[in-house]
């Protein structure tokens, strides 16, 4: 398994234009929160969440990726885990609208993958999931790796 440095340095290869670093950091945070709400409107088989609102695709994804990047490193799995805490709060104020949340979603998810894309036009660069699936996981770690740095907190 790839170190934590391997993956953002090869995550950063194609995420150098300052741009395309501007709108990775906009877009990437709405794209795991609209993921996350898609996935809360996939309905959860009763022998699986019929007995904890807790229990669903989402959360089932947020553990999975928790003890991925725990393996890679445990603060920034913490740091994520709070981020992730968050998201369901906002997503919880999304769903009091009088859209449904997993509309609201969609769109968010569309533009901010459209964002993405426009970022990498710009960059020349193709994104880094295209040769690896588990960039997607990457660019989330990326931008609270750079937040961490910023606030001088190691990782």
């Amino acid at each position: 398994m790839r170190s934590l440095e391997e993956w953002l340095g090869e995550y950063a290869e194609s995420h150098r234009n300052p741009t395309n670093k501007t709108l990775h950091y906009l877009c990437v945070p709405p794209i795991q929160l609209a993921l996350m709400g898609l996935l809360l409107a996939v309905p959860v088989p009763a022998v699986v969440g019929g007995w904890s609102p807790f229990v669903n695709w989402a959360s089932l994804l947020v553990v999975a990726g928790i003890l991925y990047y725990s393996l890679l490193s445990p603060r920034l799995a913490l740091g994520m885990l709070v981020v992730v805490l968050a998201g369901f709060a906002l997503l919880a104020a999304l769903a009091e609208l009088p859209v449904p949340l997993w509309a609201t979603c969609l769109v968010i998810f569309v533009v901010a993958w459209i964002g993405q894309f426009i970022g990498h036009a710009i960059e020349g660069k193709r994104p880094s999931f295209f040769k690896d699936l588990q960039f997607l996981l990457i660019g989330p770690l990326w931008i609270l790796s750079a937040l961490f740095r910023r606030l001088g907190l190691r990782y």
